[in-house]
């Protein structure tokens, strides 16, 4: 199983529309893409007081390093588009990936 792991500080400001639009609307979209095949949308409980971002994080499970590639190589760049056309500059992402032993 593979996990792609994306890491996001979304500006305060627009925090809860954000995440809601992740559930309502980027996840349902991912997970129709037939290449993943699980996700979840977790908030860091540790950020500091009086910080201007909340930071999320996304995790989306692929059976095989196939599927991740398949999503990469024909959806991601899409996706990442909608977000910015949707955000804008208010969010900022790091994406890793990792294999489940």
């Amino acid at each position: 199983m593979i996990i792609y792991n994306v890491t996001i500080k979304v500006d305060t400001e627009i925090a809860d529309n954000w995440a809601s639009w992740m559930k309502d609307e980027h996840i349902p979209d991912l997970l129709q893409t037939g290449k993943i095949q699980d996700a979840r949308l977790c908030r860091l409980i540790d950020d500091q007081p009086g910080e201007d971002a909340v930071t999320y994080v996304a995790q989306y499970s692929c059976n095989t390093m196939a599927d991740y590639d398949a999503y990469i190589d024909a959806y991601a760049t899409e996706m990442r588009e909608r977000a910015f056309k949707a955000w804008g500059n208010k969010f900022v992402a790091f994406r890793t990936v990792m294999e489940v032993l």
